[in-house]
């Protein structure tokens, strides 16, 4: 049986919380800034939690972190 690997991407990009939560940062905020609105870009800010219809998903990319 081969090795469970985790993906590369997906341990650049979410972090495991301890209460099982993952958290991850928000799209849309890298380049092209001008034409969004002030309030969009401050409402981008910051850390978000991916959704639990997502966490399977987020399981099988991160085997090894418990979820």
């Amino acid at each position: 049986m081969p090795k469970m690997k985790t993906k590369s991407s997906a341990k650049k990009r979410f972090r495991v919380r301890p209460g099982g939560t993952v958290k991850r940062g928000h799209a849309f905020k890298r380049h092209i800034l001008t034409k969004k609105t002030t309030k969009n870009k401050r409402q981008l800010r910051g850390i978000a939690a991916v959704h639990e219809t997502n966490m399977g998903h987020m399981a099988q990319m991160l085997p090894k972190s418990g979820l």
